[in-house]
């Protein structure tokens, strides 16, 4: 692998993808992971938030207010899925889904007067493409760029030292004899867990910071995302930790029962199915402005189908798993793309299916050996459901 392939460029656009994928996937763990809701048709939202939004600021419509109308729209998409799919059993909520993401594409695709269709759309305007900071505004975007980072750095070591807590305290009420060799590794996988994680952030606070230094509209946008998947996910976290956030528990759990304590199952569905489509629809965005371009060949479904292999990767029901499991995909990609590449084992197109094939096969291991993911709770498993 060559010096240049790990560039500061290239991590940025990385840290835009798995941003970009890890937003998009919250709203998939919210609908799946948090309410039980299967949904094979994510990619509608994307598609339908990114299309929204490039062709309203085409119309010299304000980019924020075209960005928060892409989502609107979404949300509007998620409340006509609902209205008529989330009264059926979950087997066929699955196919109506991913039936509604075709319709949605393909939609895109033949409506030339508003999509371009296979020509797609490009010139659009770009977050902060023309911003020219100066050494004062550059100083204030690393300064915003550190905060978010020291945040999160302080949140991974309360999450080692209440994993710590944990064990002393499984300690002191086991006996020698009754403590399994798998009960002693679990802290010191998490520890590992840990300090993978911190290394990785400091390299990536380390890039994010020298392209914001020598700024350029890559460096912008992966702010931008990275402020924006801040707050959604404050929010997200802040929300199902409320008692709207445990009915949606309940429903996963046991529908009967949150109906049988008054709550209306139906409401609660569609609340969390066009909130995770407005998040995905603002992922839509980001996607569009990082690509510069966009046709309807880029919204097929194998991208709903990642959004599922970072939430179960992570752990279904836990927002923290959501962005840990997107840096694990982006990662496996990126190293195993390189490392086929140099070593010429495989011309691209084997090496592709390859890459495919084994990320399944690690996903069966997963399933076996941990199905309720990296940081997900066994208890909380909805995949036997």
């Amino acid at each position: 692998m060559d010096h240049d392939s790990f560039s500061v460029g290239y991590l940025v656009s990385l840290i835009i993808f798995t941003g970009t994928y890890a937003l998009f996937s919250l709203g998939l763990n919210l609908q799946w992971g948090f309410t039980g809701l299967i949904n094979f048709g994510h990619i509608a939202f994307m598609t339908v938030g990114a299309y929204t939004t490039i062709l309203l600021s085409l119309a010299q419509v304000p980019l924020i207010l075209a960005t928060l109308m892409g989502a609107g729209v979404a949300a509007l998409l998620g409340l006509l899925i609902g209205f008529s799919t989330l009264r059926l059993r979950e087997d066929y909520l699955a196919i109506v889904t991913i039936g509604v993401s075709e319709v949605v594409r393909l939609i895109a695709l033949n409506e030339e007067w508003l999509t371009r269709g296979p020509r797609g759309v490009y010139g659009y305007p770009l977050p902060l493409e023309g911003f020219r900071p100066t050494l004062l505004s550059k100083g204030v975007m690393i300064a915003i760029w550190t905060v978010i980072f020291a945040i999160a750095f302080w949140q991974l070591g309360q999450w080692v030292s209440r994993k710590l807590k944990q064990n002393a305290k499984l300690q002191q009420v086991t006996t020698e004899n009754e403590f399994t060799p798998i009960e002693r590794s679990r802290p010191i996988g998490k520890l590992v867990l840990a300090g993978m994680a911190a290394i990785l952030g400091l390299v990536l606070y380390g890039a994010g910071a020298a392209s914001l230094f020598n700024y350029d509209y890559k460096a912008g946008l992966m702010l931008v995302l990275v402020i924006v998947l801040a707050l959604i996910f404050w929010r997200l976290e802040w929300l199902v930790r409320s008692p709207w956030g445990r009915v949606l528990k309940a429903i996963r759990e046991d529908e009967e029962v949150a109906k049988a304590l008054g709550k209306n199952v139906f409401w609660y569905k569609l609340q969390s199915l066009m909130l995770g489509g407005a998040i995905a629809g603002l992922a839509g965005a980001f996607y569009a402005w990082n690509l510069s371009f966009v046709n309807p060949d880029g919204f097929i479904p194998l991208i709903t189908f990642q959004a599922w292999t970072i939430v179960v990767l992570g752990g279904a029901g836990n927002n923290v798993g959501t962005p840990l499991g997107a840096a694990i995909f982006w990662g496996y990609n990126t190293i195993t793309r390189f490392a086929l590449e140099d070593n010429r084992l495989l011309d691209a197109s084997r090496a592709g299916a390859f890459r495919i094939m084994v990320i399944g096969l690690l996903l069966m291991i997963l399933m076996v050996w941990r199905p309720q993911g990296i940081l997900g709770k066994k208890e909380e498993l909805t995949l036997g459901r």
